[in-house]
Protein backbone atom coordinates (compact mmCIF):
# COMPACT_ATOMS: atom_id res chain seq x y z
CA UNK A 1 0.00 0.00 0.00
CA UNK A 2 1.46 3.09 -0.66
CA UNK A 3 1.94 5.88 1.49
CA UNK A 4 3.76 8.83 -0.20
CA UNK A 5 5.67 9.32 -2.80
CA UNK A 6 9.30 8.17 -0.93
CA UNK A 7 7.62 5.59 0.86
CA UNK A 8 5.82 1.77 0.62
CA UNK A 9 4.73 -0.46 3.31
CA UNK A 10 3.86 -4.00 2.75
CA UNK A 11 3.59 -6.98 4.67
CA UNK A 12 4.38 -11.13 3.64
CA UNK A 13 6.05 -13.39 4.52
CA UNK A 14 8.90 -11.19 6.16
CA UNK A 15 7.98 -8.63 9.01
CA UNK A 16 6.38 -5.61 7.58
CA UNK A 17 8.44 -4.23 5.36
CA UNK A 18 9.30 -0.18 4.49
CA UNK A 19 10.59 1.16 1.53
CA UNK A 20 12.25 4.56 1.55
CA UNK A 21 14.24 7.24 0.17
CA UNK A 22 17.51 6.48 1.32
CA UNK A 23 19.76 9.46 2.94
CA UNK A 24 23.47 9.53 3.48
CA UNK A 25 22.70 8.60 7.33
CA UNK A 26 21.94 4.98 5.69
CA UNK A 27 25.49 4.81 4.12
CA UNK A 28 25.89 2.08 6.69
CA UNK A 29 22.91 0.43 6.49
CA UNK A 30 23.32 -0.11 2.87
CA UNK A 31 26.70 -1.36 3.39
CA UNK A 32 24.94 -3.81 5.73
CA UNK A 33 22.86 -5.26 3.39
CA UNK A 34 25.66 -6.11 1.51
CA UNK A 35 29.32 -5.98 2.86
CA UNK A 36 30.93 -7.80 -0.31
CA UNK A 37 29.89 -4.15 -2.79
CA UNK A 38 32.69 -4.03 -4.92
CA UNK A 39 33.64 -0.66 -5.14
CA UNK A 40 34.80 1.64 -2.25
CA UNK A 41 32.87 4.53 -2.17
CA UNK A 42 30.12 2.84 -3.94
CA UNK A 43 27.02 4.19 -2.00
CA UNK A 44 28.42 7.58 -1.65
CA UNK A 45 29.04 8.43 -5.26
CA UNK A 46 25.35 6.81 -5.99
CA UNK A 47 23.67 9.17 -2.91
CA UNK A 48 25.73 12.05 -4.50
CA UNK A 49 23.80 11.19 -8.24
CA UNK A 50 20.62 11.26 -6.01
CA UNK A 51 21.63 14.94 -5.20
CA UNK A 52 21.80 15.68 -9.09
CA UNK A 53 18.11 14.29 -9.36
CA UNK A 54 20.42 11.73 -11.95
CA UNK A 55 19.04 8.58 -9.46
CA UNK A 56 16.92 7.74 -6.30
CA UNK A 57 18.18 4.85 -4.13
CA UNK A 58 15.60 3.32 -2.36
CA UNK A 59 16.62 1.14 0.76
CA UNK A 60 13.91 -1.91 2.54
CA UNK A 61 13.55 -2.03 5.96
CA UNK A 62 12.29 -5.28 7.75
CA UNK A 63 11.29 -4.33 11.43
CA UNK A 64 14.19 -2.98 12.20
CA UNK A 65 16.85 -4.76 10.13
CA UNK A 66 18.04 -3.10 6.67
CA UNK A 67 16.19 -5.62 4.28
CA UNK A 68 17.58 -4.41 0.05
CA UNK A 69 17.82 -1.71 -1.67
CA UNK A 70 17.34 -0.65 -5.65
CA UNK A 71 18.28 2.30 -7.69
CA UNK A 72 15.81 4.29 -9.68
CA UNK A 73 18.11 5.73 -12.22
CA UNK A 74 16.52 8.68 -14.07
CA UNK A 75 19.07 8.99 -17.09
CA UNK A 76 20.55 5.79 -17.60
CA UNK A 77 23.15 4.84 -19.24
CA UNK A 78 21.88 2.54 -22.14
CA UNK A 79 21.10 4.96 -25.16
CA UNK A 80 17.63 3.38 -26.22
CA UNK A 81 16.53 3.85 -22.69
CA UNK A 82 18.16 7.37 -22.21
CA UNK A 83 16.70 8.46 -25.88
CA UNK A 84 13.12 7.26 -24.81
CA UNK A 85 12.99 8.80 -21.31
CA UNK A 86 12.45 5.37 -20.03
CA UNK A 87 14.00 5.36 -16.24
CA UNK A 88 15.88 1.95 -15.42
CA UNK A 89 15.85 0.47 -12.14
CA UNK A 90 19.37 -1.38 -11.21
CA UNK A 91 21.25 -2.94 -8.56
CA UNK A 92 17.92 -4.35 -7.07
CA UNK A 93 19.45 -6.83 -4.71
CA UNK A 94 17.93 -8.58 -1.24
CA UNK A 95 20.16 -9.76 1.83
CA UNK A 96 19.96 -13.25 1.14
CA UNK A 97 18.76 -14.12 4.32
CA UNK A 98 15.77 -12.72 3.54
CA UNK A 99 15.34 -13.78 -0.07
CA UNK A 100 11.87 -15.21 -1.13
CA UNK A 101 9.85 -12.81 1.47
CA UNK A 102 8.78 -10.36 -1.25
CA UNK A 103 10.92 -7.68 -0.88
CA UNK A 104 12.58 -7.83 -4.18
CA UNK A 105 8.80 -7.50 -5.54
CA UNK A 106 8.18 -4.71 -3.71
CA UNK A 107 11.30 -2.44 -4.36
CA UNK A 108 10.11 -3.23 -8.21
CA UNK A 109 6.90 -2.21 -7.37
CA UNK A 110 7.82 0.93 -5.19
CA UNK A 111 10.55 2.15 -7.96
CA UNK A 112 7.74 1.10 -11.05
CA UNK A 113 5.22 3.65 -8.86
CA UNK A 114 7.99 6.01 -8.42
CA UNK A 115 8.72 6.13 -12.16
CA UNK A 116 4.82 6.47 -13.47
CA UNK A 117 4.66 9.76 -10.59
CA UNK A 118 7.31 11.19 -12.75
CA UNK A 119 5.21 11.06 -15.74
CA UNK A 120 7.35 7.90 -17.52
CA UNK A 121 5.26 5.65 -19.66
CA UNK A 122 8.18 2.95 -19.90
CA UNK A 123 10.00 1.58 -16.95
CA UNK A 124 13.05 -0.68 -17.60
CA UNK A 125 15.47 -3.18 -16.29
CA UNK A 126 18.51 -5.07 -16.95
CA UNK A 127 18.51 -8.87 -16.01
CA UNK A 128 21.73 -10.99 -16.33
CA UNK A 129 21.98 -14.06 -18.08
CA UNK A 130 23.23 -17.05 -16.18
CA UNK A 131 21.89 -18.79 -12.83
CA UNK A 132 22.55 -16.09 -9.65
CA UNK A 133 19.96 -14.22 -11.95
CA UNK A 134 16.89 -16.83 -12.30
CA UNK A 135 14.97 -15.27 -9.42
CA UNK A 136 15.47 -11.71 -10.90
CA UNK A 137 14.40 -13.45 -14.58
CA UNK A 138 11.18 -14.77 -13.01
CA UNK A 139 10.37 -11.69 -10.97
CA UNK A 140 10.53 -9.67 -14.21
CA UNK A 141 8.39 -11.66 -16.05
CA UNK A 142 5.96 -12.18 -13.09
CA UNK A 143 5.59 -8.63 -13.29
CA UNK A 144 5.29 -7.97 -17.10
CA UNK A 145 8.43 -7.27 -18.16
CA UNK A 146 9.14 -7.85 -22.00
CA UNK A 147 12.34 -8.01 -23.54
CA UNK A 148 13.19 -4.65 -25.50
CA UNK A 149 13.99 -6.55 -28.69
CA UNK A 150 17.96 -5.28 -29.35
CA UNK A 151 18.90 -8.97 -27.95
CA UNK A 152 21.56 -9.49 -25.36
CA UNK A 153 23.90 -6.16 -24.49
CA UNK A 154 27.24 -6.07 -22.60
CA UNK A 155 28.07 -2.77 -20.45
CA UNK A 156 25.15 -1.11 -21.86
CA UNK A 157 26.85 -1.83 -25.45
CA UNK A 158 24.42 -4.52 -27.72
CA UNK A 159 26.47 -7.72 -28.53
CA UNK A 160 26.94 -8.57 -32.71
CA UNK A 161 26.53 -11.98 -34.00
CA UNK A 162 29.71 -14.14 -33.42
CA UNK A 163 31.18 -11.88 -31.04
CA UNK A 164 32.63 -13.10 -27.98
CA UNK A 165 32.00 -11.50 -24.42
CA UNK A 166 31.99 -13.27 -20.85
CA UNK A 167 29.68 -14.56 -19.23
CA UNK A 168 29.38 -12.45 -16.42
CA UNK A 169 27.56 -9.08 -14.53
CA UNK A 170 28.04 -6.72 -17.82
CA UNK A 171 26.15 -9.21 -20.17
CA UNK A 172 22.35 -8.68 -20.08
CA UNK A 173 19.19 -8.23 -21.83
CA UNK A 174 17.41 -5.39 -21.24
CA UNK A 175 13.78 -5.65 -20.15
CA UNK A 176 11.02 -2.97 -20.34
CA UNK A 177 7.36 -2.60 -19.17
CA UNK A 178 4.53 -0.56 -20.02
CA UNK A 179 3.42 1.94 -17.31
CA UNK A 180 0.48 3.50 -18.80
Amino acid sequence: MRQDADETQTGGIAPAVKIRRATGADIAALYSVRPETKQPGYFERCLGEQDENKRQVYLAVAGEKPAGYAHLVLMPRYRPFRQNDIPEIQDLYVAPELRGAGIGTALVAHCEEEALRRGAAEIGIGVGLYRDYGAAQRLYVRRGYMPDGAGVVYDNIPVTPGEMRAVDDYLCLKLVKKLL
